[in-house]
């Protein structure tokens, strides 16, 4: 990736994003040196313009932004990072510093906790008791939840028809991954049927 840092006078913007939710959680800026130490450590680290000087973000509070991928723009002068963060992402101590609700892509990170679930099974996980019954009850369970759904449409309140949805799609994340398959599957799938 050739980043243009002499057409920005040597520093250029970064954007960081939630790997998981995709929230955009700040914006930073990189020179050279902050560029290839991200690279090397893994770990986001700008160019301070208040310190003058490289600063990973985390150094001193604990939260760190992983770098889980890397995009440059067409114009080669700025970066856009999904990371991992570590705990709040703004100083304020706010997820993000644009203060965006934290909900409006919570179902991606509902599928991380998924797997987390089962990744790391705990007796009073719900995840992991629903699992431990087999394919055919996650499945019949995702039924169950479809036929409430329906009828919480057709004749009950629209609180009770979130929550009958709700639970439609938690039972669907559930199979999902019990299938080894992701929102990402889906969303491919969907976009590819669009295209057509």
């Amino acid at each position: 990736m050739n980043i243009d840092f002499e057409k920005t006078q040597g520093l250029v913007p970064v954007i960081i994003q939630d790997v998981q939710t995709l929230e955009v959680l700040m914006l930073g800026y990189m020179n050279l040196e902050a560029w290839e130490k991200t690279l090397a450590e893994g770990k986001v680290t700008f160019f301070s313009r208040s310190k003058n000087r490289l600063w990973t973000k985390g150094e001193e509070s604990g939260n760190f932004l992983f770098v889980k991928e890397t995009h440059i723009d067409c114009d080669n002068d700025t970066i856009l990072i999904k990371a991992s963060p570590v705990g709040p992402t703004c100083h304020t101590g706010s997820r993000s510093c644009f203060k965006t609700n934290y909900n409006q892509n919570f179902i991606f990170e509902l599928e991380q906790i998924i797997k987390d679930r089962y990744d790391h099974p705990s007796e009073e996980s719900y995840v992991n008791k629903l699992r431990s019954k087999g394919l055919n009850k996650i499945a019949q369970k995702v039924g169950e939840e479809g036929v409430e759904t329906v009828i919480a449409a057709l004749n009950e309140t629209d609180a009770d028809f979130v929550n009958e949805s709700s639970d439609l799609v938690f039972h669907l994340l559930v199979l999902l991954k019990e299938k080894g398959k992701t929102l990402a599957d889906i969303g491919l799938n969907l976009e590819g049927r669009h295209k057509k």
